[in-house]
């Protein structure tokens, strides 16, 4: 079995060429894959295996036998092998039953279906495995991507039947939630095998390259991102200590954002003092920052424990607007009051904490 260590070290090196995208470079590093995709055959002799050291009824037997046929050369199939893994388990367990069933229905909320017993059921791995892989996987269809995370955590491409399902909804996962490194680190293994990866995923990776390729850490774009994960949130219903954390770091950003903007305008005063042209003779270019009429500061609120926080006094909504969307293109001034006016609206029972 391939180390933890070397297996890391893979993985950042192959984030590193498909990052710097120079031809010499992806030429002159040759890395073996940290995954392979599994064929039918070998997972059908896996699964009749099982099926064997199982010793299960008879109608059991006969069930797992029709969902494995021996394929004839030519034969296409439209279940896909994770599909076919779990219809296999939930024949021989009532809670995977219960779970598969769920996980064909639409998502109802507020929560998702019961998946703990998974962690600490006596299923064999390769059962509870694949059975967390095909949880998260119908997780990510509704968008609950927290949950995603916590459904993969721990599993590895040798873990599961579909390695690259396992890879590309971790990516997915991270991407929405704004956590781009960790996404770029699941796009890179994944990528591992792009001539093996269904059509979809190649073209999801390849947006999601582009989409992170210029993301900066405080930028206008990460704050409107996590902005969209609290609406996102919210719109599940869940006001929590996790969601209101969030709410946190992006007032924390915004007052970055304005604080760099007085920093600003104070050093074009201070300039302009020294200068002797405290009068400008000719209209402001619009690469420069005009005077601000409100003062930089807002005010660090105590949100406690409920929803309703972002219910803030109408002056000093529009004070924070005026600081933030002023200085900046409209999309964003409109994006901030659409943020407070949701915030604004939003139920004051207490809810999930996620």
């Amino acid at each position: 079995m391939t180390s933890a260590r070397p297996l890391a070290m893979r993985t950042v090196l192959t984030l590193a060429v498909s990052a710097l995208a120079l031809p010499w470079a992806a030429g002159a590093v040759d890395l073996e894959p940290t995954w392979r995709p599994p064929t039918y055959e070998r997972m059908r002799d896996d699964m009749l295996a099982w099926k064997r050291d199982g010793s299960f009824a008879a109608p059991m037997e006969d069930q797992l036998a029709r969902l494995w046929p021996e394929r004839v050369p030519g034969q296409s199939d439209d279940r896909d092998l994770l599909e076919r893994v779990a219809e296999s388990f939930a024949v021989v367990y009532p809670e995977a039953r219960k779970l598969v069933d769920a996980c064909r229905a639409d998502y109802s909320g507020p929560n998702p279906p019961d998946a703990q017993w998974l962690a600490g059921s006596d299923l064999p791995p390769v059962v509870r495995n694949n059975l967390r892989l095909y949880y998260a996987r119908w997780l990510a269809q509704y968008g609950l991507y927290d949950e995603v995370l916590a459904a993969l955590d721990g599993l590895t491409p040798g873990d599961v039947a579909d390695p690259a399902s396992l890879l590309f909804y971790r990516m997915v996962a991270y991407q929405q939630l704004v956590q781009p490194d960790e996404a770029r680190a699941a796009m890179a293994q994944l990528m591992e095998q792009k001539d093996q990866l269904p059509q979809r995923f190649q073209q999801v990776a390849q947006l999601v390259e582009r989409d992170l390729a210029g993301l900066e850490d405080e930028s206008l774009d990460h704050i409107a991102r996590r902005m969209n994960d609290i609406r996102r949130r919210l719109g599940y219903g869940r006001a929590g200590e996790k969601v209101q954390t969030i709410e946190k770091g992006v007032v924390k950003s915004l007052d970055k954002k304005i604080d760099k903007l007085q920093e600003q305008q104070q050093q074009q005063m201070q300039q302009a003092q020294n200068s002797g042209q405290m009068q400008p003779s000719k209209p402001m270019q619009d690469s420069q920052l005009p005077g601000l009429k409100a003062p930089m500061q807002v005010e660090q609120r105590d949100i406690g424990h409920q929803a309703g926080w972002g219910d803030l006094p109408p002056k000093e909504r529009e004070r924070a607007l005026q600081q933030v969307g002023r200085d900046f293109p409209a999309h964003y001034r409109d994006l901030i009051e659409q943020y407070f006016r949701e915030l604004a609206n939003e139920p004051t029972t207490e809810g999930s904490g996620r």
